[in-house]
């Protein structure tokens, strides 16, 4: 079915839709990881975005029940040179085509990604349209730039649960705090702020063996207090980080009484917090090749990335950089100088990777050790 992909600029790109009839928008921007696909489709941190995947051949491994970051499809269109049909895996339950299909998620296959891709890189990420029922490229590019922008978007709270929750059986099982919440172990009681987060940083920290627990991005200090946390984590999210006010509020209340660690999102909310400022990037950094380099061993990282902002921290005097963007030397990671607090940029717990960050996790944990002697 023919399918037409228009961008605010007027650039267009003509293709088939592998997912049916319908209309979408977003963000466009593109991402380099050869695999990991169905990671990215279940991200909610891609929220609002519509995803062109710069490897040639996407879905040949198929859909595997093990490997979802959350409970559906977030990213707003699937954007790929060539969807495979037929995968071949073991473990998979259906292919990718039908598994969009189910989600109500279109797909658009056969246009250049490799033009859309450097188009993107030059020009910066933009909104599009994919569409199989408006095919006047013109008609779609002018509802294109009529949409919103990303930035001033708050999308986090739109993806936070709704209630509190705990891990189990890896995935998160509802709670009601509201009365009162007694921890069950005597693993470290950790409080995960939830702005959009990846399930596979739930399951490293419960690896790590701290007992979780994982609340609404709208629950205030008090409530946060209430639960009587041993230390706080901020997760990944989609949107603006500038305009979380709440968020920003809260965390730098309580950042100053708990051992802290963010990860994307939420170590741009921590930035903010400690006095940083965040701001949009041209193209944003989305794949799983980037170098960053860890300025206190100068041991250089291949890292997973998703983010389109970035904050910047070279007026606080309490924060050192601790990691660094080897493709434009942009902030990937910051401590606090005196507090028990650290955040970086890049995804640690990227699956299917690579692994070489995760020890941040095992460095959360020895720092709450170090503070609370379990």
């Amino acid at each position: 079915m023919k399918a037409i992909l228009a961008l605010e600029d007027g650039t267009w790109f003509e293709g088939e839709s592998f997912t049916g009839p319908g209309e979408t928008g977003g963000e466009a921007i593109f991402n380099t990881g050869m695999t990991g696909y169905q990671e990215i489709l279940t991200d909610p941190s891609y929220t609002g975005q519509m995803v062109c995947m710069t490897y040639p051949l996407i879905g040949n491994y198929g859909i595997t029940e093990e490997d979802i970051e959350s409970d559906k499809i977030h990213v707003s269109g699937f954007i790929v040179k060539e969807c495979c049909k037929k995968p071949s895996n073991w473990r998979s339950v259906m292919p990718l085509h039908e598994y969009l299909q189910k989600a109500g998620v279109m797909g658009i296959e056969g246009i250049d990604t490799r033009a859309l891709t450097r188009h993107l890189r030059v020009n910066g990420a933009m909104r599009g349209i994919i569409s199989t029922e408006e095919l006047d490229p013109v008609k779609l590019a002018a509802k294109a730039a009529a949409l919103p922008t990303m930035e001033g978007c708050n999308l986090a709270d739109q993806v936070s649960p709704d209630t509190a929750y705990t891990w189990k059986d890896s995935k998160p099982c509802p709670i009601d705090v509201t009365g009162g919440f007694k921890w069950t172990s005597d693993r470290p009681h950790l409080v995960v702020i939830d702005y959009g987060t990846k399930w596979n940083i739930l399951r490293l920290l419960d690896e790590q063996g701290f007992e979780i627990v994982g609340v609404p991005s709208s629950f205030s200090e008090k409530q946060i207090r209430d639960l009587e946390p041993d230390a706080l984590f901020l997760s990944n999210g989609p949107g603006d980080p500038a305009v979380l006010t709440h968020a920003v509020e809260t965390a730098k209340a309580l950042c100053q009484d708990y051992p802290t660690a963010g990860i994307c999102l939420g170590h741009q909310i921590l930035g903010q917090a400690l006095g940083g400022k965040a701001f949009k990037l041209k193209f944003g950094h989305h794949g799983c090749n980037h170098p960053v380099m860890d300025m206190e061993t100068e041991k250089i990282e291949i890292s997973s990335q998703n983010h389109g902002f970035c904050v910047d921290i070279s007026g606080c005097s309490d924060l050192v950089m601790t990691h660094k963007n080897l493709n434009d030397e942009t902030l990937e990671g910051f401590a606090h100088k005196s507090k028990p607090i650290i955040a970086i940029q890049f995804h640690p717990e990227a699956a299917p990777g690579p692994h070489d960050s995760c020890y941040f996790f095992s460095r959360f944990r020895d720092m709450v050790k170090d503070q609370i002697g379990k």
